[in-house]
């Protein structure tokens, strides 16, 4: 926060009031257990059967839980600071003993039709990951089934691999989350066609933000990526770059379809604005063909409205219906004018 001193743990980011819930999962290849923890005092760091611990803290609302965590891992201030900061930008960063990422999870929320931003804060040590979020619900459930039903290669690897099990959960799901975005840009393209109003205009809006907000989370990634692929990354295993080369390879299609989005949306606001000019041209071709007819017949009107007295025709005794047939000859001509030149 600004005027603050470094490392002051101040919660900023929307405002919440349940209960913090803290999950362990420890494992190792031949067994694996979960247990809720009331006490952050109650982790210890070192476990000295060899097992994996997977610390999961739902909601980061409550500073002093974080600073306990943050004590009892002695994980520094400045990074205690970053988790509490739920606008920070994605970011990896390391640490004497550990490493500090920060990711951007991001699902579609079909109760408020809103795409959901969410932080995601992960410590990884020698043998422990801690994952922060800022509230209940994730997309780490099939990863805690495999965990649990002993499925793949996570209950035989280290934590390495579960930090890369965990990135991989984010980035795979961008993808989800990029196929709801392009069936919505087909909705809207079927509005264009059809009948564009402004509802469509507030839709291609609130798309082209969500697209700024996916880019943002999601260019970042390459770079931490690559930090945890780097040679001589003391917490990660040669052995599992292939499998962080695997996420790195995910991401660039992610950014590749994120900008073929953000085109397409730039281009339904362009046939947008395109629709409803052609409908106004449409419009005041309608209402210029209507005029230019009437303007030589309220001429001869006006003609006819003088209040001379010596005007010709004034006496004729089928002059009324005569000016009417020449004026009735006057608009037919005109519309057959109109309709030989395409104007109609």
């Amino acid at each position: 926060m600004a005027g603050a001193a470094p490392g002051t743990l101040i919660h900023i980011g929307k405002e919440r009031h349940e209960e913090v819930r803290i999950t362990l999962i420890r494992y190792d290849e031949a067994s694996s257990g979960t247990e809720a923890i009331k006490d952050p005092a109650d982790l210890i760091p070192e476990d000295a059967n060899g097992k994996v611990s997977w610390i999961n803290v739902n909601g980061v609302h409550d500073v002093s839980v974080v600073e306990k965590i943050g004590e009892v891992f002695g994980i520094h201030p400045l990074v205690l600071e970053d988790i509490l900061n739920t606008s920070q930008r994605p970011k990896t960063e390391e640490f004497e003993g550990y490493m500090f990422t920060v990711l951007k999870m991001i699902y579609y929320d079909p109760g408020s039709e809103q795409t959901i931003i969410e932080q995601v804060s992960l410590i990884l040590g020698k043998n422990y990951v801690i994952s922060f979020q800022e509230q209940e619900g994730d997309v780490f459930d099939p990863l805690r089934k495999r965990i649990r039903d002993g499925v793949g290669r996570v209950r035989k690897k280290g934590p390495d691999y579960l930090a890369y099990c965990l990135m991989d959960s984010v980035v795979d799901n961008y993808f989800s989350v990029l196929e709801k975005f392009a069936e919505d840009l087909e909705v809207i393209e079927e509005e264009l066609a059809s009948s564009p109003g402004e509802k469509t205009l507030m839709k291609i809006h609130k798309l082209k933000r969500d697209a700024v907000l996916i880019r943002k989370a999601v260019w970042p990634l390459r770079e931490i990526i690559s930090v945890f692929q780097k040679e001589g990354a003391v917490l990660i295993e040669t052995k599992n770059n292939v499998f962080f080369r695997d996420v790195y390879d995910h991401t660039i299609q992610v950014i590749d379809t994120v900008e073929a989005l953000r085109d397409m949306v730039s281009g339904l606001l362009d046939i947008y604005l395109s629709s409803v000019s052609n409908k106004m041209n449409e419009v005041m071709k309608v209402l210029t063909v209507f005029a230019s007819i009437f303007i030589p017949l309220t001429f001869i009107a006006g003609i006819y409205g003088m209040n001379f007295k010596y005007m010709p025709e004034l006496e004729w005794h089928w002059g009324y219906f005569g000016v009417l047939g020449f004026m009735a000859a006057v608009g037919i001509s005109m519309l057959i004018f109109f309709k030989r030149r395409n104007w109609l």
